[in-house]
């Protein structure tokens, strides 16, 4: 890259199931994370949260799961190596189908310019490699 140049964050396009998808390049983010539903609350009593949703059946928050997690915890992957914009069609769908495919879960974060893909702890090696075979890479 040159000197005082932008890094280039331009997608290149991938053949997945005969459909072409945009590749991306992920990360799995270290933290784990945990996704609480809260019928009643319009806002959380702490901000220990990493994203809310208000809807009308409640409030939906994310937040990172301490180590002695019992519940479901899921882990992240990160597509802020490949940042959009808005006006980007099917930057999240080249994610979510192939692991719709794999019948991986997911919950999904997005900022701006990128999308978190959360995914079952449990179910990590059957996302990462759903991700790979639709022709992302990943690095951890």
């Amino acid at each position: 890259m040159k000197r005082g140049s932008a890094p280039d964050h331009s997608v290149a396009p991938a053949e997945y199931h005969g459909a072409m998808t945009t590749a991306q390049r992920l990360h799995i983010v270290p933290s784990r994370f945990a996704v609480e539903h809260l019928p009643n609350a319009t806002f959380p009593e702490d901000d220990e949260w990493i994203a809310l949703v208000r809807a009308p059946e409640g409030l939906t928050m994310v937040r990172e799961a301490p180590p002695w997690e019992q519940g479901e915890v899921w882990i992240g992957f990160y597509a802020g190596a490949t940042a959009h914009g808005l006006d980007t069609p099917g930057m999240l769908a080249a994610l979510v189908t192939p692991l719709a495919d794999a019948g991986v879960p997911v919950f999904v974060a997005s900022t701006y310019h990128a999308d978190l893909v959360l995914v079952p702890e449990l179910r990590r090696e059957d996302a990462a490699t759903a991700l790979k075979e639709a022709g992302h890479s990943i690095t951890e």
